[in-house]
């Protein structure tokens, strides 16, 4: 969390969004998180994009997905662990 228990930043909210969605942070700690959605316009849109691809992505399965974009994900993630 920041150094201040009063505020996080904009790279603070892209780094704890999971924790937030998941509600695993302390409840001091997402109060603080949602006092900066309250005033961060772009950090609340973020958060709203990510609960819509949960959400979106929650509903298809591993079956659905065709072999031939499965691999290309799968190769996206691997070239990105690596960069």
């Amino acid at each position: 969390m920041a150094e201040s228990a009063e505020h996080v930043t904009c790279q603070e909210v892209v780094e704890l969004v999971t924790d937030y969605l998941e509600q695993a942070l302390p409840a001091d700690e997402a109060a603080v998180f949602e006092q900066h959605l309250n005033f961060c316009d772009g950090c609340d849109w973020y958060v709203d994009q990510m609960r819509t691809t949960i959400a979106t992505v929650g509903r298809i399965e591993e079956e659905n997905v065709p072999p031939a974009i499965r691999e290309k994900l799968l190769a996206a993630f691997r070239d990105r662990r690596r960069s």
